[in-house]
């Protein structure tokens, strides 16, 4: 049964007057609508919360308290997805990324307004970089996708000058169609950051600041030191690396189920589609091993109510910001 037909025919459901019909569904339907509520996860930290929906936040240097009911689910959940299937992901992580960009366009995630909020380098900075008087900052976006936080973020500060890089090429393609789009502030590239050089698009140590935004987490745990060194590359000497990504014990890991598990903390979605979830020791060795040292790393909590559902969703993120020192 195609999933996106379920979804629809239960949404008219309503409106009919005559009797609704009686859907069956088979173990693979009950698993792909779990996937798309994981899926719809993904955009919490971007989505406008409704007059229905609380929300407050925190931040913290040690990890969300499990319940003894999710430390007894992590536990149970100890069969690792087999060798051959975790290289074949790998194989075609690109494709994955793509097909998911031809199934949802730019329709997926939200606009990332609220990057200026969390990162006021972004729009606080100085129109001009005071190391080059005349020149303006320079911002690298990795992880890109369709435009959600480039654009806000250019409008927001009309002073930067944008590389923006993706390792999807359909989403690059859909950045450079939007309307926004001017190739005098920003240049658009595919790059994959585990094996393409940065530097044979963008001069070497350049960059004042770079973005990594819900994009570490969705690459290979053995790939990420490389991925973190061909950034470290691109950046000037004082510049800034400004991170927000999935933490250890937030809620849409402990959603997984049973054969979705690569390794501790890493997880393939049913699109093939990966996410892991950083913990920040783990994530600050990453940075520290690739030339990086640490201004801040921290857990931040946020505990998101639907008054109208009666659902409450504790969302676990890793905000850090690390620096390329002489």
């Amino acid at each position: 049964m195609n999933i996106l037909k379920l979804l629809a025919e239960a949404c008219t459901v309503c409106h009919r007057k005559d009797p609704p019909p009686i859907i069956h569904l088979s173990p693979n339907d009950i698993q792909s609508l779990w996937q798309v509520s994981l899926r719809k996860m993904d955009q919490a930290d971007t989505t406008s919360l409704d007059q229905s929906t609380d929300w407050n936040q925190k931040s913290s240097s040690q990890p969300r308290k499990l319940t003894q009911i999710e430390t007894d689910k992590l536990s149970r959940d100890n069969v690792l997805v087999s060798e051959f299937k975790q290289n074949k992901l790998e194989l075609e992580a690109k494709k994955n990324w793509d097909l998911f960009y031809k199934r949802n366009s730019t329709n997926f995630f939200k606009d990332r307004h609220w990057i200026s909020r969390e990162f006021a380098e972004l729009v606080d900075a100085p129109h001009q970089n005071k190391d080059s008087p005349g020149r303006n900052l320079v911002l690298l976006e990795v992880g890109c996708g369709v435009g959600n936080l480039v654009f806000p973020l250019m409008k927001a500060n009309p002073s930067l000058y944008v590389y923006a890089c993706d390792f999807s090429p359909r989403a690059v393609q859909y950045l450079k169609d939007n309307r926004d789009y001017s190739s005098d502030r920003l240049t658009a590239f595919q790059c994959d950051l585990t094996s393409d050089d940065l530097t044979s698009v963008i001069p070497a140590q350049t960059i004042d600041l770079v973005t990594m935004v819900f994009v570490l987490s969705a690459i290979h745990p053995d790939n990420m030191t490389y991925a973190v060194r061909n950034i470290h590359s691109a950046l000037k000497v004082g510049g800034i690396v400004l991170f927000r990504d999935y933490g250890v014990n937030d809620h849409a890991m402990l959603r997984f189920s049973k054969g979705h598990k690569l390794a501790d903390c890493f997880y393939v979605r049913q699109d093939g589609t990966r996410a892991f979830f950083f913990s920040l020791e783990f994530l600050g060795s990453i940075f520290t091993e690739a030339g990086f040292e640490v201004i801040s790393n921290e857990y931040v909590f946020r505990e998101t109510v639907n008054k109208k559902e009666g659902i409450c969703v504790p969302r676990v993120f890793v905000q850090a910001k690390f620096i390329k020192n002489g």
